[in-house]
This record gives C-alpha cells, structure tokens and sequence, in this order.
C-alpha cells in the first residue's frame, strides 16, 4: 500500500523554554492535536540567565490538522524555521474584520514586513493587527495579498479593536509572520511572580502585600503610572481614607470605576453613609436609602463634580482628592445605574477608547472590589503590566486569570485590611 502522505512543517523555541514551561506546552498541544513531533536539536542555557533554544519536526496527517497545531502552539511563542512575512486582506466593511483575521492575545508580539520584524503597538488581547501604512503591492480586490514590500517611511503596525475598523484597512491574517513573544520565568525571583501562580485564601498576605509595596515603588522609580481600578465596596468597608492616601503619597496616577464607586464616596462625604448606612457606627441611618441619590442629585445640580469641588460643596473623599490633586478618571456607567452622575460615560464604546488611552504608561494595577470592571481592564491591558487584583470573592481573581490575565497577583481578603496594610508598607522606607 503507498505510504499516507505527512504534513510537516518545522518550529523553533526560544528564550527559557524549560523554567517557563514552554517546551512541554507546546509538545503537548502537539500530541492533543493528534499530531507528532521529532526535536531535530535542543541547546541549553548553562545558566538561570541564559536562553535555551529547541528546533522541532510537526507531522501531521492533514493540512487542516497541521495548520490547528501551529495556531496552538503560535501562542506559546512557537515560529516557523522558515519565517515568511505576514499576509493580509483589506477590510471588505465597516466595525468587521476579515474572515480569517489574527485575533491577538495580551503578550507582546512582532509581525514580519519586508524580512523585517517590528513590534505590533497598543498590544490588547482580543484584537487585530492593522497595517498604518501604504503598502508596496496591496492587493486591490480585497482578497489575501502578497507579501508586503518596505515603503520609503518605517512601517507600523498596531492593534485595532473590531468597532474601529474601516472598510479598506489592511487586516492581518493567519499565523504566517507573525509571532509572539510570551511572559517568561527565568527563575522566580520576585515574590510577585510566585505568587501569581493559584488563587488561594491561605496565602501569606503580610509577605504578598510588602511585595505589591515594592512593586509600586519600583513602579514610580521606572516613570510609570499606577492605575487602581475601584469598586464599591471600597467606600462600604470603610477604605476611603486608605485610597486618599494613597492619592496623596503619589501612588495613584489614573482610577477606573464605575457610578456607584463615586456615588458612594460622594455620598460619605456629603452624609457619613454608604448605601445609607453610618460608616462610623456601622448602623442605618433614618431615611438613609435616599443619601446615595440625593448625593447624585446634588452633584447633577452643580453641574458636576469639578464644580462641587470648586464651590466647596464636596469638601473630601477620593473624587474631591482626584480633583485636587489632578488625578484623571474614568468611570464607566453600566445599565443599574441610578443618576447617573455627570461624568459617568453611559456608551459603554466610548468609555473603553478612554480607558485605552489612560492606561498608556501604566506599569502597575492595583484591582479592588470589582469584578466587572477589573475584568474589564484586565482585557485592555498588554501582559507586561503587573495586577494585583484584591477581593473578598476569590471567583474575581480567577476569572481574570482566565480571560488571560496571567500576569495577575491574587489576593483573597476584605478591602479595607489590605488597604491599610499596603498604605503603611508605602510609608515604609523597607519597602523597595
């Protein structure tokens, strides 16, 4: 009988293939996939710093079943020894890519152009990448170009969310020339790193917490920003002191939250209350289901909360310490929301394209109390950004870590411990 024919095709990994686990990831996608694989050379790093780097043989018994392997194993970082530049097709329509578009993850990643790769900028998971400039040789018809030519100016390319697309961009497709750079553990130096392994409650908080410190720290001394991004219930356990310290140290740079974080902060700072409840004594308050709405209105009577702040009406809280000291904020509205206040951004497409462009510069994230819009963030960010994300619910810290958030510190406990705890490790000369 003749021989059934053999698909192949031939792989290269690089970097600390074996302390990051990479080389049996993408050996076991290969063998889940039906597929085998011979290692034609394998060279070790000598040392913890030293890169490794592992040529691999796919076969495969159909083109279909090679091209799925090489899709799974592209994410762990795994290129053809056969690099090719990226192809493309020109959207055929508005807010849609191409059918065979390259969704993006959160890692850093390089597309080839003219031999030559270049870094894809605004790296987000869940996007496409878009070429930026005149290609040399685009195809017209909208169908799979060519391989791109150099143009006279440096080519560019960036990730574009769906909702931007335009009919006539150039839309990266396939696998082919373009290749991604995943996080690498060289020897899990840092506490942080270890720690970002399984959500547990049993972790030891004193240690992770003087960690985050130092991140935060080294975060600043780096020029990079901080972003927190803020539920509720960080007004509800009584924590606001903690954020506006925080503000004043200089160790918030940007906030993400919703209506209700700023409702209820407002609302503590015009009656003592959250959710109508005296945060001193931790009572209700008569009639106090009405604060958080008049709280609202006040603000809507202003005519926001820059003119609260300027007419002395709203005198403290985190809103009035992002005023003062010029912190800027996006709060993202939701369909719950009652009011809402003035800068709540109620088009939910509008407020990510913010959120895009106040998390550039951002080095560190501190997540607290909210599920929705930590998660929310969490898809934004590009995976060199390191999280901590805190909250009572050990569900939120999992979930982000698998929308893709690897990068993520969790951190099971009440806001308001955590809190204090991190504002006296950044008082503390010992945390750098």
């Amino acid at each position: 009988m003749p021989k059934a024919k053999s698909f192949v095709e031939e792989i290269e990994l690089q970097g600390h293939i074996i302390d990051s686990l990479l080389l049996p990831k993408v050996l076991d996608e290969i063998l889940t996939r039906g597929g085998s694989y011979v290692i034609k050379e394998i060279k070790l790093g000598k040392r913890q710093v030293d890169p490794s780097r592992a040529r691999i043989e796919i076969k495969a018994d159909a083109h279909e079943q090679l091209n799925d392997i090489l899709r799974a194993v592209h994410e762990h970082g795994a290129v053809s020894t056969t690099p090719r530049d990226c192809e493309y097709e020109l959207a055929d329509m508005n807010g849609a890519f191409p059918e065979h578009f390259y969704s993006t993850t959160n890692y850093r990643t390089q597309v080839r152009i003219a031999k030559d790769w270049i870094d894809v900028d605004d790296q987000e998971m869940d996007c496409g990448i878009v070429i930026d400039i005149p290609l040399a040789g685009r195809a017209s018809d909208g169908l799979r170009g060519p391989s791109l030519a150099r143009p006279a100016n440096e080519p560019r390319a960036r990730c574009i969310a769906m909702v931007h697309v335009k009919k006539g961009d150039p839309i990266v497709v396939g696998h082919q020339g373009v290749r991604v750079l995943p996080a690498e553990t060289t020897a899990r130096q840092s506490l942080f790193e270890f720690m970002s392994s399984a959500v547990s409650s049993e972790k030891p908080k004193g240690v992770t917490v003087r960690e985050i410190a130092a991140t935060m720290k080294r975060t600043k001394a780096a020029g990079e920003k901080i972003l927190a991004v803020l539920g509720p219930a960080v007004v509800h356990t009584g924590s606001v002191e903690h954020i506006c310290e925080l503000i004043k140290l200089g160790f918030l740079d940007v906030l993400f939250a919703g209506n209700a974080l700023a409702t209820h902060d407002i609302e503590q700072a015009l009656y003592g209350t959250s959710l109508g409840v005296w945060l001193d004594r931790g009572l209700p308050a008569e009639e106090g289901h009405e604060h958080h709405l008049r709280a609202i209105n006040t603000i809507r009577r202003l005519g926001g909360i820059q003119n609260a702040v300027d007419k002395s009406i709203l005198k403290s809280g985190i809103m009035y310490e992002c005023i003062q000291h010029k912190i800027p904020f996006v709060l993202a509205g939701s369909i719950r929301d009652d009011g809402p206040l003035p800068e709540v951004v109620t088009d939910v497409l509008v407020a990510q394209d913010l959120m895009r462009e106040k998390i550039k510069g951002v080095g560190f994230c501190l997540m607290t109390a909210t599920m929705l819009h930590s998660i929310a963030t969490g898809n934004l960010l590009p995976a060199a950004v390191k999280v901590a994300c805190v909250d009572i619910n050990p569900a939120t810290v999992t979930k982000l870590a698998d929308r893709g958030s690897h990068q993520t510190v969790g951190v099971v406990t009440d806001a308001e411990p955590f809190l204090r705890a991190l504002v006296m490790e950044l008082k503390s000369p010992l945390a750098v």
